[in-house]
């Protein structure tokens, strides 16, 4: 029989090793020239999360949990390094130190959050102190809600500027997600009174509305730029990459749901 500790380890590390590897190219991707330094730590980074995603899928579900336990030990100390890492570059774009870079700096405090959020969820599954449900429901989407948001912003502006649709979609989907965050963090403030199943239930449904509006926008997007049919200075793997990040989200929010009302989860 598959463990669950097993499982939801594996999960996490399948998906996030490669959020990891993708953020370490992003990252070489905007620095300069002669930033020889930083572009060799980058390519460091790349290799060692192939390298676990890689172990990752040699594992399976019924594995010993005490192997994974260890392997999770191990997989935490990358992720705290490439934390650190980012938490560098973000330093120095900030003190202008790498001027004429193409890192934001929100971009680089992004992918840090991302990494934090990894560390912390290895730490939990390997305590076995995981959040209770409603804690967890409120946390999860005051996270991904703002990673939501950030993607807008995001693509609003490596779009190029003559794509005026687009932008004004990409704005409209910012604004909305501000306002979603914004509107999680109050509930947040009201706990534990504000975590009545109704209300944590009406929370879920109208984030999913929206969240599939904007994965179905990056859908849409990302099929456009492999087919080089707009015009944008995003990479084809970033498109791809924020469109896994909002089906994650809508799969935990599912999860969510199924625990709050019992339904089963489909897909």
């Amino acid at each position: 029989m598959p463990n669950e500790f097993v499982k939801r380890s594996l999960d996490e590390i399948r998906f996030w090793s490669r959020i990891m590897k993708e953020h370490s190219l992003f990252l070489k991707l905007g620095f300069r020239c002669e930033d020889t330094q930083l572009i060799q730590e980058a390519n460091q980074f790349y290799r060692i999360f192939e390298q676990i995603e890689a172990k990752s899928h040699s594992f399976t579900d019924t594995t010993d949990p005490e192997q994974i336990k260890h392997f999770n030990m191990e997989v935490h100390s990358a992720v705290s390094h490439i934390w650190v890492f980012k938490r560098k570059i973000l330093g120095l774009i900030i003190q202008c130190k790498l001027p004429g870079g193409n890192n934001f700096p929100l971009l680089v405090d992004h992918t840090s959050r991302e990494a934090n959020y990894f560390r912390n969820r290895l730490e939990e599954l390997n305590t076995g102190r995981l959040e209770p449900l409603p804690d967890a429901i409120i946390d999860e989407n005051v996270f991904f809600l703002r990673i939501m948001a950030d993607h807008a912003k995001f693509i609003g502006h490596l779009l190029d500027p003559s794509e005026r649709q687009l932008v004004e979609q990409a704005r409209n989907f910012s604004q909305d997600f501000d306002q979603l965050l914004f509107q999680a963090i109050d509930l947040s403030g009201m706990r534990p009174q504000s975590q009545t199943q109704p209300l944590l239930d009406q929370f879920l449904d109208q984030n999913r509305v929206s969240v599939v509006s904007l994965r179905d926008f990056k859908k849409t997007a990302r099929d456009l730029i492999e087919a080089c049919r707009i015009k944008s200075i995003i990479h084809p793997l970033l498109a791809d990459h924020v469109f896994r990040e909002a089906e994650r989200f809508l799969h935990i929010i599912d999860l969510f749901e199924a625990s709050l009302t019992g339904k089963e989860v489909t897909g």
